[in-house]
C-alpha cells in the first residue's frame, strides 16, 4: 500500500512538472515564430500564398506596373497556338519526369528519336544525330570536345599534356558573331592562340565571305609549325549581313586536311524550302550544323538543335552530346509537340513567308535614290542590309575605289562618320515607327553603319506582315528626304554661324542633325568659373527661347553622354528652312538674353551699393537722434516717464533709393505729401521687344525705412 500523502505529493509534483514543461514549450514555440518572422523573406512567411496572388506578381514583373493594357496585349498577341504547344511541352516535361524509370526511358527515347528524324528530314541532313541545348553556342562547344576526343586518343587519360605537345587550332571567320572564339577557348580551357580568325575577301567575291585561299595558307603554316588543324566554323548567313561562305570549297579543304566543318547561320532555315540555293545546299554535306528553330518558327523557349554525324557513340557520350539520363532527353519535348502541330506545310509556310518579306523590301529599295543595298543573292537572300548613301564625292571613292583610295582617304574621314551617324538615326527611327518590322542597326566592317531587315529571325515572333513592309518603305521615303535636306544644309549652316558675331560652330560628327552652335558670352575680364556659369545660363535660356518658337525644328542640349557643354543642338530639318534667318534668330535671341543678364547684373550692383550707403546714413541718423533725445531717454523706465512728461517730437527719417537717378534721397517729402514721387514718369515694364530701345536706369525707386535698417 502506498502512503496517501506520498501519492498526493507525487500527483501534485507531476502536475507541477507538466505545467512547467508546457510553459517552456510555449516559450520555445513563440521564440521560433519570432525567428521565422524576422529571418525568412516576406513571400515565404506563413502558410504560403494563393495562386492568384502569385500569378499577379508574375504579371507585374513581366509587364511592369506603369504600362497600359494595350502594350501588354501587343506583347502577348503573337504567341500563337504553336507557341502554346511549346509552352505546354515544358509543363509536360515536368510531369513526365515523375513517371517510373522504365516508362520514362521508353517515352524519352521515342520523343528524342522522332524529333531527330523529323529535323534531319526537314533540313536535308541524312543519318544525323541531334543534341538539344538552351544556349545556341553550347552545341558548337560540345562538337569541339567531340573532335578533340577523336583527334587525341589519349586525351581522356592525359588531358592537357596531349594538347601541349601538339596544339589544336580552331578557325573562325572574321565575320562571325562577336566573342564566339573567346567563349570557345574559355569553355574548352584552351589559350587564345588556339583560335585563328580568317579574314574575309578583299579583292574578289563578297566582302563578308571567308577568304578560302588565305585559309589554305593559314592551315599550311600551322601544320608546318607543328600544330593540329582541328575544326572550321563557317557561316550560312553571317550575323551581320547574312552572307554565306563558299561551303562547297570549304568542305573540300576540310577533307584535304582532315578537319571538322561546322556550319551555323540564319540561311540554314531555307533548307526546308522546295528551292534552295546551291551555296546553302552545300551545308548538308558538313559534319555538324546548329539550327535555331525558336526564332525561325516563333516558338518560345524551345531549345536550339545541333545536328552532327559521328560513328562512335562512346566519344559522343564523353563529349556530352548524348546523355544516359532520361530527364535530359525531355529537352526535345517542346519541339516534338510543336513540329507535330505545325506539320511540314506550316513549317515551310513560315520560312517562305519570311523570305517573301525580304524580297518585297528589296524590290522597293532598288527604286529608291540615295539607298545602297548589300545582299548576297537578289533572288533568294533572306536578309536585307541597306544604308543611306548620299552623293558625296569622297564617300564613294573611299568605299569603292579599293585599298589605294583608302590609304589616301582614311575610312575615319568626316564624310564616313557623318553617314554612319545619319544611318544610326535612320535605323532607330524606322524601328520606332514600324516596330513590327523588326529592323535593327548593325556595324559592318566595310559598309559602316547599316540598317538590317532579317524577317527569319523576327517575323514569326513579331507577326510581321506585308503591310508592315509597305509601311516601312513609306517611312523610309519620308526619312530620306529629311536626311538629304539636312545633309545639304549642314555646310551652309556652318558657314553662316562662322560669319555671325557672337556664335561659335561646334563640330560634332556624331550628332544626327543640322549642327551644334554655342553663343559666346563676353566675359569682360571675369574669371573662368564665373564665365562658364554665365555661358551656361545664357545658352540654357537660349534653348528655352528657341523651343518656344513656332517651328518644326527640334532644339536640345544634345546626347546625354559625350555631348559638348553649353551648346544648342539642332535636329533634322526640311528643305523649306531659311538657314540665314535661323542663324540670325539664334544670334538675336542670345543677345537679348545677354543684355537682360547684364542689365540685371548692373542693377543688382547698384542696388547693393545703395543699400550699403543707406545703412551708413541711417546709422548716422540714429546717432544724431541719440544726441537730440539725450541719454536719459534711452533708459527703459526713465525714458518712458520722461517721454510722458515731456514728449519729444521728431520727424521720421528714412532713405529712398531712386533707380532712375541712381541716388539716395530723404523720405521726408514722402511723409509730408503722403505719396511717393519719383520726379520723373516711370517707363513701362520692359519686354523682350523693347530691350534695344530701353534707356538705362528707368526703374521705379526703392524705399528703405529706418526701422528696416
Amino acid at each position: 500500500m502506498v502512503d496517501p500523502t506520498l501519492a498526493e505529493m507525487g500527483k501534485n509534483l507531476n502536475e507541477a512538472m507538466k505545467m512547467l514543461e508546457d510553459n517552456q514549450r510555449k516559450i520555445e514555440e513563440e521564440n521560433e515564430k519570432k525567428y521565422v518572422r524576422n529571418d525568412i523573406p516576406g513571400p515565404l512567411q506563413g502558410s504560403g500564398q494563393d495562386m492568384v496572388s502569385i500569378l499577379q506578381l508574375v504579371q507585374n514583373l513581366m509587364h511592369g506596373e506603369e504600362e497600359d493594357e494595350s502594350s501588354q496585349s501587343y506583347r502577348l498577341q503573337n504567341v500563337g497556338e504553336q507557341g502554346h504547344m511549346a509552352l505546354l511541352g515544358h509543363s509536360l516535361a515536368a510531369y513526365i519526369s515523375v513517371l517510373n524509370r522504365e516508362r520514362l526511358r521508353n517515352l524519352t527515347t521515342r520523343i528524342l528519336s522522332d524529333t531527330t528524324l523529323w529535323l534531319c528530314r526537314l533540313f536535308r541532313y541524312e543519318n544525323g544525330s541531334a543534341y538539344y541545348h538552351e544556349d545556341d553556342r553550347e552545341g558548337l562547344l560540345k562538337v569541339c570536345r567531340l573532335v578533340i576526343h577523336s583527334c587525341y586518343e589519349d586525351y581522356t587519360v592525359e588531358g592537357f599534356n596531349v594538347l601541349y605537345n601538339k596544339q589544336p587550332v580552331i578557325y573562325i571567320s572574321s565575320a562571325a558573331r562577336t566573342g564566339l572564339g573567346q567563349t570557345l577557348c574559355n569553355q574548352l580551357g584552351l589559350p587564345l592562340s588556339c583560335m585563328c580568325r580568317v579574314p574575309c575577301n578583299t579583292m574578289f567575291g563578297s566582302q563578308h565571305q571567308m577568304d578560302v585561299a588565305l585559309l589554305d595558307r593559314l592551315i599550311k603554316d600551322d601544320i608546318n609549325s607543328g600544330k593540329l588543324p582541328l575544326l572550321l566554323v563557317a557561316n550560312a548567313g553571317t550575323p551581320g549581313a547574312g552572307h554565306t561562305d563558299k561551303l562547297g570549297r570549304l568542305k573540300e579543304l576540310c577533307e584535304q586536311y582532315n578537319m571538322w566543318l561546322h556550319v551555323e547561320g540564319v540561311n540554314l532555315a531555307t533548307l526546308a524550302l522546295g528551292y534552295v540555293s546551291s551555296s546553302v545546299l552545300a551545308a548538308t554535306k558538313c559534319d555538324s550544323m546548329t539550327l535555331t528553330l525558336g526564332s525561325w518558327l516563333g516558338l518560345p523557349a524551345v531549345p536550339a538543335v545541333t545536328l552532327y554525324r559521328h560513328e562512335d557513340p562512346s566519344l559522343s557520350l564523353a563529349a556530352g552530346l548524348t546523355s544516359s539520363q532520361p530527364v535530359e532527353k525531355l529537352r526535345a519535348l517542346p519541339l516534338w509537340l510543336s513540329l507535330q502541330y505545325l506539320g511540314h506545310d506550316g513549317i515551310v509556310e513560315r520560312i517562305k513567308h519570311a523570305s517573301q518579306l525580304s524580297q518585297r523590301l528589296l524590290e522597293n529599295l532598288k527604286n529608291m535614290d540615295f539607298i545602297k543595298t548589300s545582299v548576297e543573292d537578289e533572288f533568294s537572300s533572306p536578309v536585307v542590309v541597306f544604308k543611306f548613301s548620299p552623293e558625296l564625292p569622297n564617300i564613294d571613292q573611299m568605299l569603292h575605289a579599293g585599298p589605294a583610295s583608302i590609304i589616301q582617304h582614311p575610312i575615319t574621314s568626316n564624310e564616313r562618320h557623318i553617314c554612319d551617324t545619319f544611318n544610326q538615326w535612320l535605323g532607330e527611327q524606322l524601328a520606332q515607327l514600324v516596330p513590327a518590322s523588326g529592323v535593327d542597326v548593325v556595324e559592318l566592317e566595310d559598309e559602316g553603319t547599316c540598317v538590317r531587315f532579317s524577317p527569319l529571325m523576327t517575323s514569326a515572333v513579331l507577326g510581321t506582315e506585308v503591310q508592315d513592309v509597305d509601311q516601312l518603305v513609306d517611312c523610309l521615303k519620308m526619312k530620306i528626304s529629311i536626311l538629304t535636306c539636312t545633309l545639304q544644309l549642314r555646310e551652309e549652316f556652318e558657314q553662316e554661324v562662322k560669319r555671325t558675331v557672337g556664335l561659335s560652330y561646334i563640330e560634332d560628327l556624331s550628332w544626327p542633325g543640322l549642327g551644334v552652335v554655342r553663343y559666346e558670352y563676353n566675359s569682360d575680364g571675369k574669371n573662368d568659373d564665373k564665365q562658364e556659369k554665365e555661358a551656361e545660363k545664357i545658352n540654357t535660356g537660349l534653348l528655352k527661347k528657341l523651343n518656344e518658337l513656332e517651328s518644326d525644328l527640334t532644339f536640345s542640349l544634345g546626347p546625354e553622354f559625350g555631348g559638348e557643354k553649353n551648346c544648342v543642338y539642332i535636329g533634322m530639318v526640311t528643305e523649306d528652312l531659311d538657314v540665314s534667318e535661323l542663324v540670325e534668330t539664334i544670334a538675336a535671341t542670345g543677345r537679348e538674353i545677354e543684355e537682360n543678364s547684364r542689365l540685371l547684373e548692373n542693377m543688382t550692383e547698384v542696388v547693393r551699393k545703395g543699400i550699403q550707403e543707406a545703412q551708413v546714413q541711417l546709422q548716422k541718423a540714429n546717432e544724431e537722434r541719440l544726441l537730440e533725445e539725450g541719454l536719459l531717454r534711452q533708459i527703459p523706465v526713465v525714458g518712458s516717464v520722461l517721454n510722458w512728461f515731456s514728449p519729444f517730437q521728431a520727424s521720421p527719417k528714412g532713405r529712398t533709393f531712386n533707380l532712375t537717378a541712381g541716388s539716395l534721397e530723404s523720405t521726408e517729402p514722402t511723409y509730408v505729401s503722403k505719396a511717393q514721387g519719383t520726379g520723373t514718369t516711370p517707363p513701362p515694364t520692359p519686354t523682350p521687344n523693347r530691350i534695344k530701345q530701353r534707356l538705362p536706369g528707368k526703374f521705379p525707386p526703392i524705399t528703405f525705412n529706418k526701422c528696416a535698417v
